[in-house]
């Protein structure tokens, strides 16, 4: 016996274009420009994504057939394939950023996505960092801005916080 709790009727597609075609038209130019921009951008973001991931898949591929040849517990390698992986989220949740923007009637981009998304990258840069070539300025500076963001993301999420109550 079927739970037909659980089961809503499916929306059409033709409602959901129609609704979107509405809210599109009673936007403002400058909107309606953002908005294509924003579109256009998370297209070419999506490209991005699908060009890194065919790199990827690539580079692990001439890994498995190379296993002899290549040492896959070598840094060099790991720092690469998880370099490549990160690139990946970084780009994806740029994009999911901009499509919240898309949905939302405001078109502001919250600082909050931003500081993470920067904060992604450093991560990013840190697990490529090569410790061996002793750049410890180089640490410190990416040490400084983590921690620099970490702040910035708590006081706009303690002001975000205060200005819902």
């Amino acid at each position: 016996m079927e739970d037909d709790r659980n089961m809503s009727p499916p929306v059409p597609s033709r409602d959901i274009a129609a609704s979107r075609w509405k809210r599109w038209r009673g936007l403002s130019l400058q909107a309606q420009f953002e908005h294509a921009v924003v579109l256009f951008l998370t297209a070419l973001i999506a490209l991005v994504v699908i060009l890194t991931l065919w790199s990827l898949a690539l580079n692990v591929l001439a890994i498995v057939l190379h296993a002899g040849s290549i040492d896959a517990t070598d840094p060099a390698v790991f720092q690469s394939l998880f370099g490549m992986i990160f690139t990946v989220i970084i780009a994806l949740e740029f994009r999911r950023t901009l499509l919240v923007i898309t949905e939302r009637q405001r078109s502001i981009v919250h600082v909050r996505a931003v500081i993470l998304i920067a904060m992604l990258a450093i991560v990013r840069k840190l697990i490529i960092l090569d410790l061996a070539s002793g750049e410890s300025g180089e640490l410190f500076a990416l040490a400084a801005a983590i921690l620099a963001l970490g702040a910035v993301y708590w006081l706009v999420r303690d002001r975000e916080s205060r200005d819902a109550v």
